[in-house]
C-alpha cells in the first residue's frame, strides 16, 4: 500500500469540488449504511430534484447547505484498498481565501477544479498561486462538468492548453489534467464512456498511485525547540519534532542563535530512551553541557542554518484592513513568536498576468513581496531549503487574529554565531560576553533592537572597556555567568580571575548577570539563596525571577537609532 495522502480541493465558486469528493466517497462504498441513508434523505429536499446531493457529505454548516457553496475547510479522512488520504475541501469564494491557505498549508497534493464552460478563471489562477505559494509540487487539474458541454474533446484540449501556458508561468513542477463530471461520476473512481477520447486513468486511480515521496533536500538535522522539559533541577530537555535528517547519542549539535555547541547525551521518545532518530520524530534531546536554549530556538547539525535579522517574504494579505509599510506585528516563523515591523513593501502580484506591480499598501487577498524587520536575530531560512523555517504568519498585535501567510525568499542581516564572541575565556572555562551588547530603539518601528558589536576574546589581565552606547558600569565589578556556571571578577577596569561559578564567593563589589544586568546581591547570603533559587527554576518562574533579583536600568539604558 502507498503511503498516506494529504490533498486539498480548490477552485472557483461552484466548480463542483464538494461534490467530488462526496462522490469518490459514495462511489468507493466508503460510507456506513445510516450515512448514505441520510445523504438520500437529504438530497431529496435539495438542489437536484431528488438526485443525490454528493456535496451535503462535506458541506456541514447550516449557512454553507442554505447558500449551496463551502465556507469553513471540511476534512475527510478514508482509507481505499490502495491508499490512505486526508482531504482538506476548501471554499471557492473569494471572500474565504483565507481558508483555503489554511487548507494548501497541510497538503502534498492540489485537485484544482475548473468549471468545463467557465475555463480557466482568475480564482483559479489565484488559487494556484496559493498552493506554489505553500510549496505544493503536485497538481491535478480535473476539468469538471463535462456532462454540460457534451463531454467535447475540443473544449477539454482548449482549456488543457490554457493549463499549460498557466504551469509555465508559475513554474508548477508536476500536473495531471483529467476531464470529469462530479455529479454524473465521469472518470470519478472508473473511466467513463462518454470520453472514449481520453486514455489517461481516472481521478481516484491516479490519486491512488501517484508517488509524493522525494529525496530529502533539505540539509544536515535541524529541530525547532518546542518546549523546554525542566521537572526539577537534575534534568534539561529540549523538546520538539525532527524536521530533517538524524540525531544519535554523541553528535555535536549547534544551538541557534547562540552558536553554542555540545554533545547529546541522550535521546527521549516518549518515555523510552533511543540511540538515535529521524525526521518525523518527536523527542526530547539533552545536552552534556548547559546552553543556552529556550522556546523558538533550533539545534542543528551539518547545515548552514543561521540568525538573520531581516527577510524579504512573498505574502498572501488576509485581513479587511490593507497592510502598509511601517505597522508591526507578531511574526511566528517555526517555533519562535517575535514583534517585526514589515519596513517596505517590493511589490505586489497581479494573480491573472504575473505582473509585479509597484504599490504602497496591499488588500485583503492580495499577494506581495515584502520585507520584514525583526526585533532580534531569530533562526530562519529560505522556504526553498528549509520548509518549516521558511515558512511564517503575521499576527495582529491588537486583535491576536491572522493577517496573513508567506514564505521567506530573501536573508539579509546576519547573525555571526560563534560561542566565544566577546567571551571569557581562561584555560577549558568558557563564559559569554553579552555585557558588550548594546540596546537600540528603533523610531520607525517602535522596537527595541539589540546588537552585539565585539568579536574580542578576554582573558585573566586584559583590560576591558567599562562604557558603550547603551551600558556603563563601574570600574570594579563581578559577572555571573549563569548559563556558562562561571564567574568573571574585575578591578579597575581589568580582568583579575575567570573562575567556577560554585567557586566563587562574594566580594561586596556590584554584580551583573552574563547580560549586564545587575543582581539584587549584597551579602554572601543573598549570593546562596540566589544561586539555590536559579537551581530550581522553572519555565513558569522565570518571570517571577528575573523580577525579583535583577534590574535592566542601573548599568544599561536604551538609545535611540542604530
Amino acid at each position: 500500500m502507498k503511503g498516506l495522502l494529504k490533498f486539498i480541493t480548490c477552485g472557483s465558486v461552484d466548480d463542483g469540488k464538494s461534490t467530488l469528493i462526496g462522490h469518490i466517497l459514495y462511489d468507493s462504498k466508503l460510507l456506513y449504511a445510516d450515512q448514505e441513508k441520510a445523504l438520500e434523505l437529504d438530497s431529496k429536499v435539495g438542489s437536484r430534484s431528488g438526485s443525490i446531493d454528493y456535496s451535503l457529505l462535506l458541506d456541514g454548516l447550516m449557512a454553507e447547505r442554505e447558500q449551496g457553496i463551502t465556507i469553513d475547510v471540511a476534512y475527510r479522512y478514508f482509507t481505499t484498498d490502495n491508499r490512505s488520504f486526508i482531504v482538506a475541501d476548501t471554499p471557492g469564494h473569494e471572500e474565504y481565501t483565507r481558508n483555503m491557505a489554511v487548507g494548501a498549508s497541510f497538503a502534498d497534493l492540489s485537485v484544482i477544479l475548473i468549471d468545463a464552460s467557465q475555463g480557466v478563471l482568475t480564482q483559479t489562477r489565484r488559487h494556484a498561486r496559493i498552493c506554489k505559494l505553500m510549496g505544493i509540487k503536485y497538481f491535478v487539474f480535473a476539468v469538471n462538468k463535462m456532462d454540460l458541454v457534451n463531454y467535447s474533446e475540443e473544449r477539454f484540449h482548449a482549456i488543457a492548453e490554457d493549463i499549460q501556458q498557466l504551469k509555465n508561468e508559475l513554474l508548477l513542477d508536476h500536473i495531471k489534467i483529467i476531464p470529469v463530471s462530479a455529479t454524473e461520476g465521469d472518470n470519478i473512481t472508473v473511466r467513463s464512456e462518454n470520453t472514449s477520447w481520453y486514455s489517461g486513468e481516472p481521478l481516484l486511480a491516479y490519486l491512488e498511485n501517484v508517488d509524493i515521496e522525494e529525496k530529502n533536500d533539505e540539509q544536515g538535522f535541524y529541530m525547532p525547540v518546542q518546549r523546554v522539559c525542566r521537572p526539577d533541577h537534575t534534568f534539561r530537555g529540549f523538546q520538539g519534532q525532527i524536521e530533517s535528517g538524524s540525531i544519535a547519542v554523541g553528535d555535536e549539535i549547534t544551538a541557534l542563535p547562540s552558536g553554542e555547541k555540545a554533545h547529546v547525551k541522550q535521546i527521549l521518545m516518549t518515555d523510552r530512551e533511543s540511540d538515535s532518530a529521524r525526521k518525523g520524530q518527536p523527542v526530547t534531546i539533552t545536552l552534556d553541557k548547559e546552553v543556552d536554549v529556550s522556546r523558538g530556538c533550533v539545534l542543528v547539525k551539518d547545515t548552514d542554518i543561521a540568525a538573520y535579522q531581516k527577510i524579504t517574504a512573498s505574502i498572501l494579505w488576509m485581513d479587511d484592513e490593507a497592510l502598509t509599510a511601517g505597522k508591526e506585528y507578531l511574526v511566528k516563523l517555526g517555533t519562535k513568536t517575535i514583534s517585526g515591523v514589515v519596513t517596505d513593501i517590493q511589490y505586489s502580484v497581479d494573480v491573472n498576468t504575473g505582473e509585479h506591480i509597484k504599490t504602497d499598501s496591499l488588500s485583503k487577498n492580495g499577494i506581495a513581496l515584502c520585507e520584514i524587520v525583526l526585533a532580534e536575530a531569530i533562526s530562519t531560512d529560505l522556504f526553498s531549503k528549509h520548509k518549516t523555517l521558511g515558512e511564517l504568519i503575521l499576527i495582529d498585535r491588537v486583535s491576536n487574529m491572522t493577517s496573513g501567510c508567506g514564505v521567506v525568499e530573501k536573508l539579509e542581516e546576519k547573525q555571526e554565531t560563534h560561542s566565544d564572541k566577546a567571551s571569557f575565556v581562561l584555560n577549558d572555562i568558557k563564559a559569554r560576553g553579552d555585557v558588550f551588547e548594546e540596546f537600540y530603539y528603533d523610531t520607525l518601528s517602535y522596537n527595541v533592537f539589540k546588537y552585539q558589536p565585539s568579536d574580542k576574546t578576554y582573558t585573566v589581565g586584559d583590560e576591558i572597556i567599562t562604557k558603550g552606547k547603551s551600558y556603563e558600569y563601574p570600574d570594579s565589578f563581578d559577572i555571573l555567568v549563569l548559563r556558562d556556571n562561571t564567574a568573571v571578577k574585575i578591578r579597575n577596569k581589568k580582568i583579575t580571575d575567570i573562575l567556577p561559578l560554585h567557586d566563587y564567593r562574594y566580594d561586596s563589589v556590584p554584580l551583573v548577570n552574563g547580560r549586564g544586568f545587575a543582581i539584587n546581591i549584597g551579602s554572601s547570603k543573598d549570593l546562596s539563596v540566589f544561586l539555590e533559587n536559579y537551581r530550581q527554576l522553572t519555565p513558569a518562574k522565570e518571570n517571577e525571577f528575573f523580577s525579583e533579583w535583577f534590574r535592566f536600568n542601573t548599568y544599561r539604558k536604551v538609545v535611540f537609532g542604530k
